[in-house]
């Protein structure tokens, strides 16, 4: 089955999500965080799974609540970043992307 693809609205919604999270960690609210980037994550998903594997993960690892957070962290940071490239050249204009972001997301490819 061919999935649907990556709509303006769905990396907008993924960006603020992302955005979100990362003032509640700057905070230390990390489990209004934590809810931000699953939230970020889940929109579009790649691979359904992913998400309840990395809790299963982080459950059984016995971790902080903040390193909880940085995982789920980076897991929406890289979900962000493969929905900007799935969504093509032509709609990326569509969506300002913060530029913080884009410069950290150049530097991992």
């Amino acid at each position: 089955m061919e999935e649907s693809p990556v709509t303006v609205e769905q990396v907008r919604e993924a960006q603020e999500n992302l955005k979100t999270g990362l003032s509640h960690h700057e905070s230390k609210a990390f489990s209004e965080a934590i809810e931000s980037f699953k939230k970020a994550s889940s929109i579009h998903p790649f691979d359904t799974k992913h998400l309840e594997e990395l809790q299963k993960k982080l459950k059984t690892g016995g971790f902080k609540k903040q390193q909880e957070s940085i995982a789920y962290m980076g897991c929406a940071a890289v979900h962000l970043n493969r929905l900007i490239h799935e969504l093509g050249e032509d709609k990326r204009a569509e969506v300002p992307i913060d530029e913080q972001l884009m410069n950290v997301f150049k530097e991992w490819n």
